[in-house]
């Protein structure tokens, strides 16, 4: 079979091949005649009839697409083409043209092959010659032929009557043999009528042998369990008895070698004078995508196993972070972290603003954290905003949000930290980095709970808790006019000192033995333990940088370790202050100090 032509794309770069010279009988007849070029699906020419009939100029009909004439009927224009191209002649009534007007043509397209024409590459390719005949024309003239016919009498008339028929059924076996779908016919006793070749391949069997058969003995008698499929609960045949349509999404049907493969079928039953005489079957192999089904549905269940796992893993994970930390992560045996804990019990309860204080990276976070975890505002969001990191001209964008268009850049609305934390709690980090004019908006937003977007005049209200944290001496910087004083007495409401790691130091064997432990799980390795030469130097360095430093030194003596032995490197700090007595060693199971820090 010849391949559809219709399909083809045009290739913009090899012009139409010069219609061929058709002359003046072309131009002259009657009849609606069209050149279609099969490889480009264009019309190459169209005779004065055709521009007549189908209400279109002759120079618009050129170069139009055949598809525009035909919209939706693409399938059938292909049949209809390669059946041409395949026996250099063939009629169909299947095509209805749309007029100019919009409205439906019936007519019969009659197609034959042209002498191949050269293209703009020296390549000859055949045209299609298609004459339109007006079927309501035809009809006209026809009853007057059958009224004159019936005068006369004869048995031509009747030859030509039977001619006709035989081309409608070579019509109706061209059209079958070019679906794609298996198609096959059934009487009242469930007797197969016709096949089609798609059909016989899909099921194996030639037309012959199905043809007089019982076709659901012979491919429908088996569920795909194996089970017997009785023809009375067979859909197909109920068709021909009830008269309704019957669609089936899945079912298997049999193939000669005793394979089964799923369709989807509609059995639609026929009709002679009102009675069902039989049922016409449409049916599709879906193997393909019921596999790609079951993938699918093996894949998503997959995913719900692990979904599963992990909500387990985490509950474990949550759960062993319970365990492990008291206090939401703040734990110690030293004075001062006590003295914390006992403040974060207090001020937690309420809505008072916070003022954390202390040196770069001794917890000033985890604290925040901590009184937000213990409040009642622990079911909305924890919003952290590090102020040293926000340049200076987006301060106010950041906090409040923007509109669109309020600036260069602000290709669309913003929302604001404030407004993320709305109903929770707002920690803002390094707050004395805030430029010293949005000092003011801050303070009103505190004292208020109202701001506006930048480029908008709405106001809007807002319920935040405010944590904010520094290491910064504020009170010196109040004093050097660089932060408000109205501003730091809001935010100094209850301040809470977080202490270094040197005036605590009985605490660093449990922050290390916390952090080791960490490390083993990462490593997936238990055999990283402390010795306690290790604890005591530890214990005799000043720590700058305090408990960040000291998982950073834990991190790398993990990483370092040789044949499960640390290699501890402290930097070179001089003389250690004040060591006091050496603390507990790190093989006890001790709770962590601050397992989060800022």
């Amino acid at each position: 079979m010849a391949a559809d032509p219709l399909l083809l794309a045009p290739r913009p770069s090899l012009p139409p091949a010069s219609p061929p010279s058709l002359g003046r009988v072309f131009e002259a007849c009657a009849e609606a005649m069209l050149v279609l070029d099969p490889w480009s699906g264009r019309l190459a020419e169209a005779n004065a009839a055709a521009g007549r009939l189908l209400g279109y100029d002759r120079a618009v009909l050129r170069d139009m697409p055949m598809g525009s004439l035909h919209p939706g009927q693409m399938p059938a224009l292909i049949v209809f083409t390669d059946a041409v191209l395949s026996q250099g002649r063939f009629r169909t009534r299947s095509l209805t043209p749309r007029h100019a007007t919009g409205a439906e043509l019936s007519v019969e397209y009659s197609g034959a092959v042209l002498p191949p024409a050269e293209d703009g590459r020296g390549e000859t390719r055949p045209r299609l010659l298609l004459t339109l005949t007006d079927l309501q024309d035809l009809r006209r003239r026809s009853i007057d032929s059958d009224a004159d016919a019936y005068m006369r009498g004869g048995i031509a008339e009747w030859q030509k009557v039977e001619r006709f028929f035989r081309d409608v059924e070579r019509e109706n076996q061209l059209i079958l043999r070019a679906a794609g779908e298996g198609i096959y016919g059934v009487n009242a006793e469930g007797k197969t009528t016709f096949v089609n070749p798609a059909a016989e391949r899909m099921l194996g069997w030639a037309a012959e042998e199905l043809v007089g058969k019982d076709m659901h003995t012979m491919v429908h008698h088996s569920h795909a369990n194996g089970a017997h499929y009785h023809n009375h609960d067979c859909p197909i045949y109920m068709a021909f008895r009830d008269g309704a349509v019957h669609k089936v999404d899945t079912e298997v049907f049999w193939r000669r070698d005793g394979k089964p493969f799923w369709v989807e079928y509609t059995s639609t039953p026929i009709r002679d004078r009102g009675l069902v005489v039989g049922a016409v079957i449409v049916f599709r192999d879906i193997s393909h995508r019921r596999e790609a089904d079951e993938k699918l549905r093996a894949a998503l269940a997959e995913v719900e196993t692990l979904q599963k796992r992990l909500e387990l893993e985490n509950a474990y994970l949550q759960e062993e972070i319970r365990i492990e930390g008291n206090h939401r992560g703040i734990i110690g045996n030293s004075a001062a972290v006590q003295g914390i804990l006992r403040q974060v019990e207090l001020v937690a309860p309420t809505d008072a603003t916070v003022l954390v204080t202390g040196e770069s990276g001794t917890g000033k976070e985890l604290i925040a954290r901590a009184i937000h975890d213990a409040s009642t505002r622990s079911s909305r969001p924890l919003i952290r905003v590090n102020c040293a990191a926000i340049p200076r001209e987006l301060f106010e964008s950041e906090f409040f949000g923007h509109v669109k268009g309020a600036f260069t850049g602000a290709l669309r609305d913003r929302v604001g930290r404030f407004e993320l934390a709305d109903g929770g709690t707002l920690f803002l980090d390094e707050v004395g980095e805030i430029p010293l004019e949005l000092q003011g908006k801050l303070l009103r937003v505190l004292q208020e709970g109202q701001f506006e977007r930048v480029g908008e005049e709405r106001t809007r209200n807002v319920d935040v808790r405010l944590i904010a944290a520094t290491n910064r001496d504020l009170r010196q910087e109040v004093r050097a006019g660089r932060f408000r004083e109205d501003l730091f007495f809001r935010l100094n409401v209850v301040p809470v000192e977080s202490v270094p790691l040197r005036e605590r130091r009985e605490d660093i064997p449990l922050l290390a033995a916390h952090f080791l432990r960490g490390m083993n799980r990462k490593m997936n390795t238990a055999s990283l333990r402390l010795s306690e030469a290790d604890v005591r130097r530890m214990a005799q360095y000043d720590w700058p940088g305090n408990v960040r430093e000291l998982e950073n030194v834990i991190e790398r003596a993990a990483i370092l370790a040789r044949n499960g032995r640390l290699q501890v490197v402290l930097p070179d700090a001089g003389p250690a202050a004040s060591p006091g007595p050496a603390p507990a060693g790190s093989g006890e199971a001790g709770p962590a100090l601050l397992t989060e820090h800022d």
